[in-house]
């Protein structure tokens, strides 16, 4: 049985779901959303051990490690009708130099952005959002 969704979260902009998302995370995955242009969908954040990191990381990527943060994406194309999911973001703290900063990271992955395929982009929006944040 699904679930009940809370009711959505906004961060200023129509039509972002952010309750899914710790309380104390949202305005930083807010944020990011926002520089990268995104203005809708819904998108989890989930704090995790290490135990269960490692065994996201294996599954995902074949690495049998725990890492500071995955995220998984679902829609990359807006719906017609309601707003799309982006995914999952997970965190694992014991790993992460900085949760906030490991939000942003997800949340931008979420968005289509890559740090490994990419000229620098990624990590520069990310540093200007944490700047922002300050």
């Amino acid at each position: 049985m699904a679930r009940p969704r809370a009711a959505p979260a906004l961060t200023g902009t129509a039509d972002i779901d952010l309750s899914d998302v710790p309380g104390d995370l949202r305005r930083a995955v807010g944020a990011a959303l926002h520089a990268a242009g995104v203005d809708d969908g819904h998108l989890g954040v989930e704090i995790v051990g290490k135990g269960r990191m490692r065994t996201l990381n294996y599954a995902a990527r074949g690495v049998d490690e725990a890492t500071d943060v995955l995220a998984f994406p679902i829609d990359d194309q807006p719906h017609e009708t309601g707003p799309r999911e982006l995914g999952d973001v997970f965190i694992c703290p014991e790993k992460a130099r900085n949760v906030t900063e490991a939000a942003i990271h997800g949340a931008l992955h979420l968005c289509g952005f890559d740090h490994e395929t990419d000229n620098g982009e990624m990590l520069e929006l990310q540093a200007k959002v944490m700047a922002e944040l300050r």
